[in-house]
């Protein structure tokens, strides 16, 4: 088990982003205060790593960058800091990030009963503020169950669901697989 230390009450982007680095586990930043991440179940991982492994031969050739879990997206220059699951830029001023992935093209964010709330509500809401957005899915970690937003016109998000049978199309990356390849040797929990 980490031991984690007390961490500041408040703090500016400069204080967090010289922080962060130094601490043992990961912390997201909203309106000057950090948040521990903890750790995923293992069909949360599976996912996120499924996903990651179709996408990278896809993306290599396009001169894009596909990361998971632990690189953090900034939101704005002046906002919030998150760790989405998986994270996809095709801006060349990402490429060679070091820190933080600033002009995304698609976020990915794995779903669980813990995070699914905050994943739907406020992260949905800041990553909507991202110019270069064009794409957020969510997964169920507990059901073959997928949720495509994609950019519209003006301010419109197009909603796509996926279940299982289904082939699912990422259209910003040119992307198209079978739903069933992100849950491969994913076990589900039983109803007790």
């Amino acid at each position: 088990m980490v031991a984690i230390t007390q961490q500041p009450q408040k703090m500016t982007i400069e204080e967090y982003l010289e922080w962060e680095p130094q601490q043992d586990v990961r912390y997201e930043y909203v309106n000057g205060e950090v948040f521990a991440m903890t750790g995923g179940t293992i069909p949360h991982n599976d996912i996120a790593l499924n996903l990651y492994r179709a996408l990278y031969p896809h993306l290599r050739s396009r001169g894009c960058r596909v990361n998971v879990s632990d690189v953090k997206v900034q939101v704005s220059s002046q906002s919030a800091y998150y760790y989405p699951d998986v994270i996809v830029s095709c801006d060349p001023q990402d490429l060679n990030a070091r820190k933080f992935i600033q002009f995304p093209k698609l976020i990915v964010e794995v779903l669980s009963p813990g995070t699914s709330a905050k994943d739907r509500g406020e992260k949905f809401t800041y990553y909507l503020k991202i110019p270069t957005l064009q794409e957020y899915i969510l997964i169920d970690s507990e059901k073959i169950s997928v949720e495509r937003y994609s950019r519209g016109e003006g301010r419109m998000w197009l909603y796509y669901p996926y279940t299982s049978g289904d082939i699912i199309t990422l259209s910003s990356i040119e992307f198209e697989c079978p739903i069933e390849l992100l849950y491969e040797s994913v076990v589900f929990g039983t109803e007790e």
